[in-house]
């Protein structure tokens, strides 16, 4: 074998070990999926159950959107405005589902959720869902516990107090928020909010018009 045949040979290999490698990371590295509309391809039925809370419930959904969300984020909150006029005005179109997911650097997460299942167990979800929104910067980031104040939310909503405090002692009440965490984590979420439309993870908009444009492409389909 000639001096240069060795030479090319010696290239060859390197450039298919060189192959080999990049091949590689292209097999494990994160793969960028998202499509024209901000979603990536569909995970599965976990991103909601028969028994998850839905903020509207049309006769004929034509689309169903998922917020896997926790009541002292501030995310959370800032789009709190956005979801409530998208459900205005797509609430007799689209199913809006609301999941727990309280993240642990935040001390009232759990203790929220727990108030709003507590709730939740006497029919009023949606009634505390939406009071801890709309008073989360008199008590988000809290060092202290708010489970007297949230106590008190609950008795202006003239809830049975008895039936409450056992509620939120309950261990089925907190496997019950557990179950959403569970879920969420299954599906990859990793904070607050994350949305899924139609079982498909969403980038999250940046408006409302980002919102409500990504609805208006789904419900054209």
């Amino acid at each position: 074998m000639t001096k240069l045949q060795k030479n090319l040979l010696a290239v060859g290999v390197l450039l298919a070990a060189l192959a080999a490698a990049f091949g590689s990371f292209l097999l494990f590295a994160p793969q960028d999926d998202t499509t024209a509309l901000g979603t990536e391809p569909a995970v599965d039925a976990r991103a909601v159950r028969d028994t998850s809370h839905r903020l509207t419930s049309p006769k004929n959904s034509e689309l169903t959107i998922v917020e896997f969300l926790d009541f002292e984020c501030e995310g959370c909150g800032a789009v709190y405005p956005t979801v409530e006029r998208l459900r205005s005005e797509y609430g007799d179109r689209v199913t809006f589902v609301a999941r727990y997911f309280p993240m642990p650097g935040h001390h009232n997460s759990t203790t929220a959720a727990l108030a709003v299942e507590a709730a939740a167990q006497q029919g009023e979800f949606e009634t505390m869902y939406a009071k801890l929104f709309a008073t989360q910067k008199e008590w988000g980031e809290s060092k202290e516990s708010k489970a007297a104040l949230f106590r008190t939310y609950a008795e202006a909503l003239g809830l049975d107090m008895a039936r409450y405090d056992t509620a939120l002692k309950a261990p089925a009440t907190l496997q019950r928020i557990k179950a959403d965490q569970q879920d969420g984590l299954g599906l990859g979420v990793q904070g607050t909010p994350t949305f899924f439309i139609d079982g498909m993870r969403m980038q999250l908009p940046q408006s409302y018009e980002e919102f409500k444009a990504v609805i208006d492409a789904k419900l054209a389909r």
